[in-house]
């Protein structure tokens, strides 16, 4: 080896080229050890599903598989103890590199407490955006006989009846509040809108700017917090356009499933579609029949002006 060296060094040009070539493999190397070292190159994980699991066994189970929980949001969901993982952001079962962070939502003890905007006086729409801007929803709308149709008459919150010039009434965020709203005599029904296709929060809210209250609701299959996020409605319990009285319920289902949504609305369009045409041809049939009638009735008027003179005619 000494005497290769020793040769190499009185070939100056051979030497520099064997010199650098050894620099960059050199690099190469501890570049590569490197990258090993920082993102762990080679390793893998399997996110666990946190879901249902309350924080510190989540945070335990993590720690074992070398990742990390991180609370990213919490909420208040009253079927669910406090202190559990509602969500999470990666999903469970994804494969991550190790130190990976897992960013979850918690469900807290107790949700914060809100004021409930007097609306007694606004229109049904008014109402419901700012029961919306406070962080509520509406529980129920009570119609009642009044002169003009869809404006609040007064709202009542955990059994409470808010008044305007009462102490200001809190409830937790999230709440529902009932409104009764007033409903003229001679305006009895309201069409169904269509909802299918929208996701659960625009599709109630279509619902009570119709004046309907929403009935049952059903997830197909077994949905986190996440998936009954972006799950869209496919079933509605009334026909689009269908006339119900005010206050009447109608119930809704979803899924996450994407085929079935655009297969329900594809199903609505066409039944839209065949009510038209059906309409159409009632319509085209009651209108030539109403000419028909119109000119029998044309014939006999013409009759009866004849009659006269025919009599006058053959007794002169």
């Amino acid at each position: 080896m000494k005497r290769f060296w020793t040769w190499l060094k009185k070939h100056k040009i051979t030497y520099n080229i064997v010199v650098i070539v050894l620099v960059f493999l050199g690099l190469a190397v501890v570049s590569f050890i490197a990258m090993a070292l920082g993102t762990r190159h080679s390793a893998k994980r399997t996110v666990p599903d946190f879901v249902g699991l309350r924080l510190g066994d989540a945070e335990y189970f993590a720690g074992r598989r070398d990742l990390t929980i991180i609370i990213n949001d919490s909420l208040h969901v009253a079927s669910y103890p406090g202190g559990v993982i509602l969500d999470q952001l990666p999903k469970g079962g994804v494969v991550v590199k190790p130190g990976r962070k897992v960013y979850v939502t918690i469900n807290s003890v107790r949700q914060r407490m809100v004021a409930v905007p007097y609306v007694a006086g606004r229109s049904l729409r008014q109402a419901k955006n700012m029961l919306e801007t406070a962080g509520l929803t509406i529980d129920h709308l009570e119609y009642v006989e009044d002169l003009a149709t869809n404006y609040v008459l007064g709202e009542v919150v955990d059994g409470v009846e808010v008044l305007e010039d009462s102490l200001v009434v809190h409830t937790e965020m999230g709440n529902g509040v009932t409104l009764r709203v007033g409903v003229a005599p001679n305006d009895t029904a309201t069409s169904v809108p269509q909802v299918i296709g929208r996701s659960l929060h625009e599709a109630k809210s279509r619902l009570w700017e119709s004046g309907l209250n929403v009935g049952e609701i059903e997830f197909d299959g077994d949905m986190d917090l996440s998936d009954r996020n972006r799950a869209k409605v496919y079933q509605q319990s009334a026909l689009v356009d269908e006339p119900l009285s005010y206050g009447e319920r109608v119930s809704l289902r979803l899924t996450v499933d994407a085929e079935r949504i655009e297969s329900a609305i594809a199903e609505m369009e066409l039944q839209i579609m065949e009510r038209e045409r059906a309409k159409m041809e009632a319509d085209s049939i009651a209108k030539a029949e109403q000419r028909l009638l119109d000119s029998i009735a044309n014939a006999e008027k013409a009759m009866q002006k004849q009659a006269p003179q025919t009599e006058d005619n053959f007794f002169f």
